[in-house]
């Protein structure tokens, strides 16, 4: 294996569900200029579906297979008009149907961020980068994760980790993440909540370098509860959770009401924002910086970013798909590796 001076990281870039825009929106991104001046994209997938995503496109995107290699052969796969595929398929696979969930699907898909995984625990690849997966075609497949973020944790055995989302000036951690709404009081503890706080907290200090973030904490209820007037879970679980996060010196405050916190941040008034469910964050971000949000799964150890949206079946395999927020993803990936790598002492090497 042979040690790597190129300063631009090698980001390895899973293929996702191969029946949606996953394979569509790589082969777009690697067209474009601003990927290959950030980083070297690795692609992990299907070769049989990347090579049909070019012809489709009508592009020219000759694919450079990676199967171990030294430095000396490194720039000649690395260059802007190629795709480098590492394929971790034994046998080639079969074409999917294009906008339909399947356990074949689900299976590519999984077997794809393994590779990237164990691509990143070799120290091969700086980061990894994610094209969206299809979580019915993923447990279709017996793979029976709520989604990326705790099948990474499992595949990493990370003893704690959490979704970021950024977008615009928002840094969003979640406390749940995909759960039926009517659940969330149900699953929702001071430990969920405090250590919600805890990997903003140390997320914004270890990735974007902020020495002493504010962290506002979201109410779950109308008003932040109004002192127990529409609900109790402010003064029960949050307040608690905030209690114990600021005897750790963490700077938090809340619980806030959701209706103006966000409105806060967007003035600069907090670094970054925990939110207690998935829409409670999103539908802020998403509003501000749809299309350029960019995830982050915190706590691993490894860098995972992926993109904000999902397989968009309706209009996989139509030419529609739109790359941005994939680039946005890789640009992500490529800035926060150097601060990843060298608060971990790794030194980059490829096989």
């Amino acid at each position: 294996m042979a040690v790597l001076h190129n300063p631009k990281p090698i980001l390895a870039i899973t293929m996702g569900d191969p029946a949606g825009i996953g394979p569509e929106i790589i082969v777009k991104a690697l067209q474009l200029p601003t990927v290959w001046r950030v980083c070297r994209p690795l692609v992990i997938g299907s070769r049989t579906i990347l090579e049909q995503t070019i012809q489709r496109l009508h592009t020219s995107l000759p694919l450079m297979l990676v199967d171990g290699h030294d430095s000396s052969t490194t720039q000649q796969v690395f260059r802007r008009g190629r795709l480098p595929l590492s394929d971790p398929f034994s046998k080639p696979v079969r074409s999917v149907r294009r906008g339909r969930a399947s356990a074949q699907a689900g299976d590519m898909a999984v077997t794809c961020i393994q590779a990237a995984v164990r691509l990143a625990q070799a120290r091969c690849v700086a980061a990894i980068v994610t094209a969206p997966i299809n979580k019915q075609a993923m447990h279709l497949a017996g793979h029976r994760y709520p989604g990326h973020t705790e099948m990474l944790a499992d595949l990493t055995k990370a003893k704690e980790s959490g979704m970021m989302i950024t977008g615009g000036p928002l840094k969003i951690i979640f406390t749940t993440t995909h759960l039926a709404l009517r659940d969330v009081p149900k699953v929702l503890t001071v430990k969920k909540i405090e250590k919600a706080i805890r990997l903003a907290h140390f997320s914004l200090r270890q990735l974007f370098r902020v020495k002493k973030p504010r962290i506002a904490v979201a109410g779950l209820n109308p008003h932040a509860g109004e002192n127990g007037l529409f609900g109790d879970e402010e003064t029960r679980l949050i307040r608690p959770a905030i209690k114990m996060a600021k005897a750790q010196g963490i700077a938090c405050s809340g619980p806030h009401p959701a209706d103006t916190m966000f409105a806060k941040a967007l003035t600069g008034a907090f670094d970054g924002i925990v939110a207690l469910y998935h829409d409670q964050g999103l539908i802020p971000l998403k509003t501000v910086a749809f299309g350029h949000c960019v995830n982050i799964t915190v706590g691993l150890p490894i860098l995972r970013t992926s993109v904000d949206h999902g397989t968009a079946f309706d209009i996989a395999g139509k030419g529609k798909a739109d790359p941005t927020s994939l680039v946005d993803a890789m640009v992500m990936a490529a800035k926060l590796a150097p601060i990843f790598l060298s608060r971990r002492h790794i030194k980059m090497k490829i096989s």
